[in-house]
């Protein structure tokens, strides 16, 4: 499919701005809308310059662009254009707002007038400030328009961009317009607060707005304009379809799934030697937080995690818990031999790392050092046992010194008690919600208990001073991704482990989910599991994910194989490749509306 337009202006405020997933969907596509677009696309974004440091190369605009920004300039908007250093280094235009925040009091006036938004009394840094960037992006919007003297559109996503599509249309400016939303703001807010799902056909949008503060009001109110004014409404998948046609008032024209650049992640074959390289480091982890209290069998532990931000329900962290909890009393009556460790990737509320599990690493890392230094002869009287053909004892492989060293550390290193349930010390820990539920699911960490806990309230940066790997690297030395949402309009995480060749669980109440999910019927050996929440009683949801989990957790080496191969499989079918058209589908049928 070949745009209709010759301009494409992506208007977003994640560019060269890392908020959060909106960030990753305009990125990684930006090579293909600069395949399809050529010169004529454009990516809009804020000039923060700290943010923009390193991922931004200003250059010098081109003579169609340099009367336009001057004009701009007059007003109080500069542009710095560019390129995003990203794959397919597109045309880039930061907007520096800080001498149009003179406008504040027209724009809002306008907003009042024109669309009976009410903005009054809003937080400068919640709501006015994307609200001025957003009505500066429509002028430059406008510019690039008139100079280019051809079919132009404007693709805008959140309500954080929305102002410049109401600056377009309550100027008869033409330009096609298409707006994005990639969750309600509205939705995400009465998620968290009951079943959503469940009240959605009761709901008046503008009156639980209301309720909820200015900020929240203004905010959906500039959603639901947006989405109204707009050529062409798009959501990211079904689920957020069905909630903005309550809340917003307007189905979607046009679904617009989440893709990946597949072509920056590992092959299969590259994946498998990274699982077992990062498998190690996490094991490593894994003996000097658990082994100071006791062992258990590593070849038969496996590594599950969970990985996102701190929303308990929203998330699903609450369900997993109690799935995990019943997992362990399974395992229990079973006299299972496997051992599950089970990672919570959640950013919290810290203090710092714990003193004694900073102990427990440095007495690991010595303990450790002291063999390697010896490996050479370690090897080589392996070998000579072996060829000799004598049973081999600790007695004929180190020396006695070695011996009484290692004894020594390894005394050094024994703890008594149990070991925690977090990695690091927290602010009012016994209030903390995933700490109380561990507890009330009797995940405490005990040595009878196969099922074990830990807490990493931290973002995966590769140099924490614990695990030491990044997000990706975390991901690929581990079994089983799990992330049972309640609210989640798309959900990279799964997508992103299927890259990794990283099974998973997802639900049908996340975007992705529900988009590989048809019927929800499962192959033995899936890849990516679907936990169906939709009309659910909790109960149900937990008693179907601990079977899933428990499933899992007894599949053979070669099984589990199977399931990385079909979750790697799931991943390459959500290639940008295949889901652009649907954006170039959206965009032409706003030029038609010209």
């Amino acid at each position: 499919m070949s745009p209709k337009a010759k301009v494409c202006c992506e208007v977003s405020w994640e560019v060269c701005n890392k908020v959060g997933g909106i960030f990753t969907v305009v990125s990684s596509k930006a090579s293909r809308m600069v395949e399809h677009y050529k010169d004529g696309y454009f990516a809009i974004g804020p000039f923060f310059p700290a943010k923009a440091y390193g991922v931004f190369e200003e250059k010098f605009p081109p003579d169609r662009l340099r009367m336009a920004f001057e004009q701009l300039k007059h007003e109080g908007i500069e542009c710095h254009y560019g390129t995003w250093l990203i794959k397919g280094s597109p045309n880039t235009i930061l907007i520096d707002f800080s001498n149009f925040v003179k406008h504040k009091d027209g724009i809002k006036k306008y907003l009042w007038d024109a669309f009976k938004i009410d903005t009054l009394g809003t937080d400068y840094y919640d709501v006015d400030e994307p609200v001025i960037w957003a009505w500066a992006a429509g002028k430059v919007v406008e510019k690039i328009a008139a100079v280019s003297e051809q079919p132009a559109v404007g693709h805008f996503h959140e309500w954080l961009s929305g102002a410049g599509i109401l600056y377009l249309k309550g100027n008869n400016i033409k330009v096609g317009t298409v707006f994005t939303t990639h969750a309600t703001m509205l939705g995400r807010t009465l998620a968290s607060e009951h079943q959503l799902y469940e009240v959605l056909d009761q709901l008046n949008g503008d009156e639980e707005a209301s309720k909820r503060g200015q900020g929240l009001k203004a905010k959906h109110f500039i959603e639901k304009m947006s989405a109204q004014k707009a050529d062409i409404f798009t959501t990211v998948s079904d689920i957020t379809g069905m909630e903005a046609e309550r809340l917003l008032g307007r189905k979607p024209d046009v679904l617009l799934p989440n893709g990946l650049d597949m072509s920056k992640y590992p092959t299969f074959e590259e994946n498998s030697i990274k699982h077992k390289l990062m498998k190690s480091k996490i094991f490593d982890f894994l003996h000097a937080y658990f082994f100071p209290y006791y062992a258990f069998d590593h070849q038969n532990t496996l590594v599950f995690f969970l990985a996102g931000r701190y929303e308990f329900h929203d998330k699903g962290i609450d369900i997993f818990i109690k799935a995990l909890g019943r997992l362990n009393e399974r395992l229990k009556a079973e006299k299972s031999n496997k051992t599950v460790a089970t990672f919570f990737w959640v950013p919290g509320n810290i203090k710092g790392i714990k003193q004694g599990l900073l102990e427990n690493k440095t007495f690991y890392r010595d303990l450790k050092d002291s063999i390697n230094d010896e490996l050479d002869e370690i090897e080589h009287n392996i070998l000579h046992e072996l060829l000799a053909s004598h049973e081999i004892t600790k007695e004929n492989l180190f020396t006695d010194e070695l011996r009484e060293e290692l004894k020594r550390k390894v005394l050094r290193f024994r703890r008594k008690g149990t070991p925690p349930l977090s990695t690091h010390d927290l602010y009012d820990e016994d209030a903390d919600h995933i700490i109380k539920a561990f507890r009330d699911a009797g995940l405490d960490n005990t040595q009878q208990n196969p099922v074990k806990v830990i807490f990493y309230p931290i973002y995966l940066s590769g140099a924490d001073g614990l695990l030491d790997l990044s997000y990706y690297e975390a991901m690929q030395g581990s079994h089983l991704g799990v992330f049972p949402s309640y609210y989640e309009p798309w959900g990279y995480t799964p997508l992103e482990a299927g890259a990794l060749g990283v099974p998973s669980v997802t639900t049908d109440l996340a975007g992705f989910g529900k988009f590989i999910c048809n019927e929800c019927t499962l192959d033995k050996n899936p890849g990516i599991w679907v936990l169906k929440r939709l009309h659910k009683q909790e109960d149900e949801v937990v008693q179907e994910l601990t079977d899933q989990l428990h499933y899992y957790a007894t599949l053979s080496r070669h099984e589990r194989i199977q399931n990385k191969l079909a979750a790697r499989s799931i991943a390459n079918n959500a290639d940008w490749k295949a889901f652009i058209e649907r954006y170039i589908e959206a965009e032409n049928a706003a030029v038609d509306k010209l």
